[in-house]
């Protein structure tokens, strides 16, 4: 009997403590399902500890810490059941999204590769495997702003040196009745930072209530702003969808002069999804937002909808490819110059969320550090006419942060590729510009005029190599530090010729007839050029010439035979106009100095060796 009684005792602890894991279980999905990831976490980790569904758990709890912006966590929990073979292969893309965002890149790209073998079709993933290098034509430097807070700051937009944005600093208002159970934090508002005065005060009129409000844009007029909220209207909180989620929606207000109001809900909102992000093109023309509304290409698209004098409303339409990806695309942003501006994690990038940009021109472009960093970065924004802009982050960690950015445009550089003697252009010259491991970065040729130009990066000093076949290479450094204030650099480059009159003048050997010492019409026509060149190209070019005979007759003789060639070629050029003094010697050395050094020659070698030569004794 006492061993049945023990028996059932451990049969009825058993199951009590089953009946407690399962109610835990139960807790931690309701609290992941209503978007307390905060809180889900403690309770995901106590089932992990007391080994209960610890793959299904350690899944979740991956999930919650990426929900949560913490991919060092997330990576520890995947890392623990991503070799389980049960685990379904959408774990393979978060896991190497969650190895992405603490720069692991090698390894995320083992994990997408292992996502595609399964089965799973994807273009954007195949990108991202196939690019590792992520460079902005525009420089960028950037700062933390001075107004950011312990809590999330984000989502800036900049109208008449009023700088607004989202914050959950709960600044100037009671406390909230409670926070917010994704993150713990105060639910957002719109704050207002006076440039001039340096003071933050929440948004007067309507639009901030108790639950998430932001981000906002102010129509160029200033009498419409467009604005994020919870489904809420009136003091009351809108209808849910089924899952019992409170959707995003865009709302409007008109300035009173007091502050906002007439605040109304956009008709094309919905219960049953998310409609934020709002941004106006240039004229206020065109609205662009982000949502997840049916039929899109995945996750949430950026859509636009145009807006009639009158504040009415088109039909939206979906931006489509190659701005939305199956994945997420948020926060669109439209320049004056309409290059598109937008965060995604569906595009190659560095980190969870990156900032790209589109143009008809040069397509998608990730705009790389530092605007982008292993964390998620976001809410791309410039102030018109100015180098001033804003962009969004959580790349220290912890809460969103707001960072100022001055934009420099790719500097230019130009330059004109000369004769270093004369001065004059030097055109199909190579110009090569190399890192700072000489791996070539660009490859010019000069145009008629010796010029070239092209783009460069600022901060960076970079060797340079240039080439023409007449001249010498050069080489040198070109230095773009502290370059901020120019929007051009000028590097001209002198190439020295080469040391050689007969390569510069492109002329043949000027030879003789056996024991003669006239100029033949055939080195007349060469001796021309060589007239040409000294007059035309080089003015203060100064040769010395060398004449040399065969091997027949005797020493003695060729030697005097020499030097009446010698003579020969020196007296034709003084009579074509030549400056004796710009011929400093003229010199027979028989057949002491053959081209063709032979003991039985032929008639073609004997033909070779009769010539005169001419070499350089100054070029300036």
């Amino acid at each position: 009997m006492k061993n049945i009684y023990s028996l059932f005792l451990i049969l009825l602890s058993c199951s009590l403590s089953m009946q407690a894991q399962s109610g835990k279980q139960k807790k931690a999905d309701r609290l992941y399902k209503d978007f307390a990831y905060l809180e889900a976490t403690d309770v995901y980790k106590e089932l992990i500890e007391n080994e209960y569904n610890v793959t299904y758990n350690s899944k979740k709890l991956g999930d919650t810490y990426m929900m949560l912006r913490s991919p060092e966590n997330a990576v520890f929990y995947y890392g623990d059941i991503i070799e389980d073979t049960t685990v379904s292969s959408e774990y393979y893309y978060k896991y190497a999204q969650a190895l992405r965002g603490v720069k692991r890149y090698d390894e995320s790209r083992q994990w997408l590769r292992k996502y595609l073998e399964s089965g799973k079709q994807s273009d954007e993933i195949q990108t991202m495997l196939n690019k590792d290098e992520y460079k902005s034509k525009a420089t960028y430097k950037l700062k933390s702003s001075d107004f950011n807070s312990e809590f999330s700051d984000f989502g800036v937009f900049v109208k008449d040196d009023q700088v607004y944005f989202v914050s959950a600093r709960a600044q100037h208002v009671n406390v909230k009745d409670k926070t917010y159970s994704w993150n713990g934090e105060p639910f957002l508002d719109i704050y207002v930072l006076d440039k001039a005065s340096g003071n933050v005060s929440p948004i007067g009129g309507d639009v901030n209530t108790k639950l998430h409000d932001g981000p906002a844009v102010v129509s160029p007029d200033g009498n419409t702003i467009y604005f994020t909220r919870n489904n809420y209207l009136g003091n009351k909180e809108g209808k849910r969808d089924k899952e019992k989620t409170n959707h995003l929606k865009l709302y409007s207000a008109t300035n009173s002069g007091n502050g906002w109001a007439e605040v109304k809900e956009l008709v094309f909102n919905s219960n049953e999804y998310s409609v934020g992000h709002p941004s106006l093109s240039s004229d206020g023309k065109t609205l662009y937002f982000t949502s997840d509304m049916p039929n899109g290409f995945g996750g949430t698209d950026i859509y636009m909808v145009s807006v009639d004098e009158n504040g009415n409303f088109g039909t939206p339409e979906n931006l489509g490819e190659p701005v939305n990806t199956e994945f997420d695309e948020t926060f669109p942003f439209m320049d004056t110059d309409g290059t598109l501006y937008f965060s995604s994690n569906g595009h190659a990038g560095l980190g969870l969320f990156d900032i790209f940009r589109m143009t008809e021109e040069d397509g998608i472009e990730n705009l790389g550090e530092p605007v982008n960093s292993n964390m998620d970065d976001f809410a791309y924004f410039q102030v018109s006419d100015s180098k001033e802009g804003y962009i969004s982050t959580n790349r220290e960690g912890g809460s969103d942060d707001i960072f100022v950015f001055n934009k420099l445009n790719p500097l230019i550089l130009k330059g004109q590729v000369t004769d270093a003697v004369n001065g004059s252009p030097i055109a199909a010259a190579t110009v090569r510009l190399m890192d700072e491991n000489k791996k070539e970065i660009a490859f010019l040729e000069t145009d008629e005029e010796g010029n070239y130009e092209t783009e460069i990066a600022r901060d960076k000093k970079f060797p340079v190599e240039a080439k023409e076949i007449e001249y010498e290479t050069f080489e040198g450094e070109i230095s773009t530090m502290d370059s901020d204030e120019k929007e051009e650099m000028i590097y001209d480059i002198e190439l020295s010729p080469v040391k050689d009159v007969e390569y510069l003048a492109e002329i043949d050997n000027i030879y003789f007839d056996f024991d003669k010492s006239n100029i033949r019409p055939d080195a007349a026509t060469e001796l021309d050029k060589l007239v040409a060149l000294m007059k035309d190209e080089y003015p203060e070019l100064v040769i010395e010439i060398g004449s040399h005979t065969d091997r027949r007759g005797t020493n003695s003789y060729n030697e005097k035979l020499a030097e009446r060639r010698a003579k020969s070629t020196y007296d034709y050029l003084v009579s074509k106009g030549i400056s004796e003094d710009r011929i400093v010697e003229f010199k027979g050395y028989g057949e002491t100095k053959p081209a063709i050094d032979c003991d039985r020659c032929s008639e073609k070698d004997h033909q070779l060796n009769r010539r005169s030569m001419f070499s350089v004794v100054k070029m300036e």
